[in-house]
């Protein structure tokens, strides 16, 4: 960049310059993805500091880079107006690197440099595109299986014709001693799968996915962890439905309540999922497989009110977005636990066995089989390939246990 003197004078204000128009197209752009005026102002204010600072520099447009960003981050501000000499925060730079983005999409600045991202093996690829295609596995898991298995390929080496059950051993048990029991079962999963992905396309031997190490587990274990009905009302009850955030939220911890949905389901849903003449819907789960459940009367209406003039005006086809500028559909399962999360604290429900979307998934497979619901019917509505995983609930049955409890034998000697 080209260091020339600077004005004798500090400008009394912070003015566009050459980006004026710019700034004022930035302006447009938000607007139109509806955020506030409160939120434009802070974006426009931050993109014609930049502006004034790269004229206070003698910097052309020519010469703005990623670099450019990193001088304004760490410069003693003399650019004009009422700003202190304190550095600009995280967040400030966030709105100018935002800005620097409009600019290179617009052409007036050279395109920024593309992040550098990890290198993946080609062969993971494949792995990835394999689970997707042939196993019936979503997106978003298949490519965590791929992040496991880069983990793990330093150990392994790069050739899986050299393989051996020694080594695949060495490689999980290391990663043991620095992961949760959880997180290195999961990668114990995703190694089995990749070795049976290289067996069949001849890449190393069969049968070595047997020599992965079993992490203990013990399934069923556990009670499963629920709420009590009242609190499930209470936490239905905490959204404040006079805001749409709250129209929202509440739409959706009724269908999390009702038909026991995941957090991927809500995620997922979109427009056509909803047959309002059958009052079913659709659900994607696990594998792909579609299931039609019965929409629930309190649910449907909570969802309609969400439609009918409180969901943000957008051409996303998913159900459910955000509720502030810009409306973007959620970006993980994690933000639909969220929603649950806020709620058992707007609901006062002090220690809660979990604070995830799972939670309400388990309560009302609790209270369906004390309802008296058979051990089908929950499976059935939980999308539960085996009998095995829904007789979990079982322990939680009182009526039934009570009728096969044996009566304590007392003071009987053996």
């Amino acid at each position: 960049m080209s260091s020339v003197e600077r004005p004798a004078r500090v400008p009394r204000t912070m003015e566009g310059g050459d980006l004026a128009p710019w700034v004022a197209a930035f302006a447009s752009e938000l607007g139109a993805l509806s955020h506030t005026p409160l939120t434009i102002g802070g974006y426009t204010d931050c993109a014609r500091h930049f502006a004034a600072w790269l004229a206070f520099n003698n910097i052309g447009l020519d010469e703005v880079s990623d670099e450019s960003l990193n001088l304004f981050g760490k410069h003693r501000c003399r650019c004009g107006g009422y700003r202190r000499a304190m550095p600009p925060s995280g967040n400030y730079l966030s709105r100018v690197h935002r800005f620097i983005v409009f600019l290179a999409g617009r052409g007036v600045i050279a395109p920024l440099g593309e992040p550098v991202a990890n290198p993946i093996d080609p062969l993971v690829e494949d792995y990835q595109a394999w689970l997707t295609r042939h196993r019936g596995i979503c997106a978003l898991t298949a490519k965590r299986h791929g992040r496991m298995v880069m983990r793990l390929l330093p150990a392994l080496g790069g050739e899986p014709q050299a393989y051996d059950a020694g080594t695949i051993r060495t490689a999980i048990l290391r990663e043991a001693q620095r992961c949760l029991p959880a997180y290195t079962k999961t990668m114990t999963t995703a190694l089995r799968g990749y070795l049976r992905f290289l067996a069949a396309i001849g890449l190393c031997r069969p049968g070595l996915e047997h020599a992965v190490p079993l992490i203990p587990h013990w399934r069923l274990s556990a009670l499963p962890r629920y709420l009590s009905p009242d609190q499930v009302e209470r936490l239905i009850a905490s959204c404040d439905v006079r805001t749409g955030r709250g129209v929202r939220d509440r739409a959706i911890l009724l269908l999390l309540a009702r038909l026991g949905l995941r957090a991927g389901d809500i995620l997922e849903m979109r427009f056509g999922d909803i047959d309002w003449s059958s009052g079913t819907l659709r659900v994607k789960g696990k594998g792909r497989r579609e299931t039609r459940l019965p929409m629930p009367q309190d649910a449907g209406d909570a969802v309609l009110g969400y439609l009918d003039g409180v969901r943000p005006s957008t051409h996303c086809s998913r159900l459910f977005v955000r509720s502030i500028a810009p409306f973007d559909p959620f970006a993980s399962s994690s933000t639909v636990s969220n929603i649950v999360a806020l709620a058992l604290k707007r609901a006062g429900i002090d220690n809660p066995p979990s604070r995830g979307a799972n939670l309400l998934r388990h309560s009302a497979a609790t209270h369906m089989l004390r309802g008296g619901a058979t051990l089908h019917s929950v499976g059935a509505v939980l999308r539960h390939r085996s009998l095995e995983t829904t007789t979990l609930y079982a322990k939680v049955d009182l009526n039934m246990l009570a009728r096969v409890a044996q009566p304590w034998p007392g003071d009987a000697t053996c």
